[in-house]
């Protein structure tokens, strides 16, 4: 809450407890609660009042009953308890029901950079006339990706802070209104969200050096924006991030005529023929990153306009997406050598077709019980083994799926949906995982990198699985191609 919202909850009280004062204490506490409840209201009213402050506005007139009398100098009359009591409960009700709701969604605070660079932000609309759009039958309609950029700045880059969801009010205000119907919610939960700002500056000038690239493919129905805080902080400390929009999976995506696209993926209630689907989805979302990496070498060349150019290694890039977009990263890294490395954040992978692919593998997930999802890690751990390097799975205790996205910087915190690590807890966990894997696999920074990530959660690895001379595939040293790492310790034998 800010201290506009506190002060207006504060009066509120004061106008209701004027009348139980000392007498002549009544009248200056009225006074002065009702001066303060009246200059906060005005000027909340004019930044723009959070609906969470609805309730407390109802509260006002309640508790104007109590005080007008004595803020009109008039004695208090005694008031029948049985009357007096109903109004002091409602009234008390509604300033903690504000209260509440303002704990509960919040407005949304990106932590800043804690690397030696500042953030830069870029957004790119781009169309690959090699493929056409498999959403439409419309001749001539291409795939167009929406991309946005975060970026090392020189530090001291200062700037208007860049919006959250969306290049302007209008865009974030759509995005937000897309987001809210995928998921059936009513939309004014997303006010906060929309007013936000984070830590980029847009269009900044780029550090000098060339960085690896981390690109990025959002969950089900999300937007590009969504793991926001994760690609500010990975900026900061020296990697180029690309988040992608994926047109008719996205839940609203804003083209650069002002067009806007709506998700046409919706769950059919029948178990294949989902599965069916989002094999068909991940396709073309693992198509799409291998689209934009080529793009992204265009733009380092200067065959693209953009603050970018000679700043990308795109010899060190990395597929990384959350829920559906971490099954696609897999996927991509699968039919795309290119990529150096993955990074699956609670995804699960879709390949109907999986074979061996060479690039190390971090997977992130919540704890998952089998009853619910009996195939989901059985399916990532046949995955993880495919892999002729070294693959990580940690088993993030406290998280739930929407931990390792922006969500439980202003969603309620409810643990079944954002984890109950608080709301940087998540964060601060799958930043520093992420960051370990990716500067062991893109940087080659000395370390053993189980040791890394042991402090992070339940640990897993992989090893990859050698072939004897027979061509039958071997345990390497008589191990299964799996040792386990439980909170930090190694597991005997390991």
């Amino acid at each position: 809450m800010s201290p506009l919202e506190i002060l207006l909850l504060l009066g509120v009280v004061g106008l209701l407890s004027s009348r139980w004062c000392p007498p002549r204490a009544r009248r200056p506490v009225a006074l002065a609660a009702a001066a303060v409840v009246a200059v906060s209201g005005i000027v909340l009213t004019v930044r723009g009042l959070r609906w969470q402050m609805a309730p407390a506005l109802a509260g006002v007139l309640v508790a104007l009953a109590f005080a007008v009398p004595v803020l009109a100098g008039r004695p208090a009359r005694r008031v029948r308890r049985w009357l007096a009591l109903p109004g002091v409960v409602v009234c008390i009700g509604l300033v903690c029901a504000s209260a509440t709701a303002a704990w509960a969604v919040p407005v949304p605070v990106f932590p800043g950079p804690s690397g030696p660079y500042a953030v830069g932000t870029a957004v790119m609309q781009w169309t690959d006339v090699s493929r056409p759009e498999p959403a439409t039958d419309e001749p001539g309609d291409h795939r167009t990706v929406v991309v946005q950029l975060w970026y090392p700045a020189p530090k001291g880059t200062a700037g208007p802070r860049a919006r959250y969801l969306g290049r302007t009010e209008r865009e974030a205000r759509t995005v937000a209104d897309g987001l809210t119907g995928y998921i059936g919610v009513p939309a004014f939960l997303l006010d906060d969200a929309v007013r936000a700002r984070t830590g980029a500056v847009y269009d900044a000038p780029a550090a000098a050096g060339r960085f690896p690239i981390v690109l990025f493919s959002p969950g089900l129905g999300g937007v590009r924006t969504q793991n926001t805080a994760w690609a500010e902080e990975l900026a900061g400390r020296g990697y180029v991030v690309a988040a992608l929009d994926h047109p008719y999976d996205s839940a609203a995506v804003v083209l650069d005529d002002g067009r806007t696209i709506r998700t046409r993926v919706v769950a059919t209630g029948d178990d294949e023929e989902d599965r069916r689907l989002a094999t068909g989805w991940t396709a073309v979302r693992a198509a799409d990153l291998s689209f934009v990496l080529t793009q992204l070498g265009r733009l380092d060349r200067g065959e693209i306009r953009g603050p970018l150019t000679g700043r990308l290694d795109t010899a060190r890039a990395a597929a990384t997406g959350h829920s559906m977009g971490g099954g696609a990263a897999l996927r991509a890294a699968r039919q795309d050598s290119r990529f150096a490395a993955v990074i699956d954040l609670d995804g699960y992978p879709y390949d109907p077709a999986p074979g061996s692919y060479h690039q190390p593998v971090l997977a992130l997930t919540h704890p998952v019980d089998p009853a619910d999802n009996p195939s989901y890690i059985p399916r990532l751990t046949r995955i993880l083994s495919l892999s002729t390097s070294e693959s990580y799975r940690i088993t993030v205790p406290g998280a739930a799926h929407l931990t390792f996205a922006d969500a439980p910087l202003y969603m309620p915190p409810v643990p079944s949906v954002v984890g109950s690590l608080g709301r940087t807890g998540g964060l601060t966990v799958t930043t520093a995982a992420t960051m370990a894997f990716l500067d062991a696999t893109l940087r080659d920074k000395p370390g053993d990198l189980a040791t890394l990530l042991r402090p992070y959660g339940d640990l897993t690895v992989h090893r990859p699985v050698r072939k004897d001379d027979t061509g039958n595939r071997d345990a390497d040293d008589g191990h299964d191609g799996l040792d386990r790492v439980r909170a930090g310790r190694p597991a005997p034998g390991s």
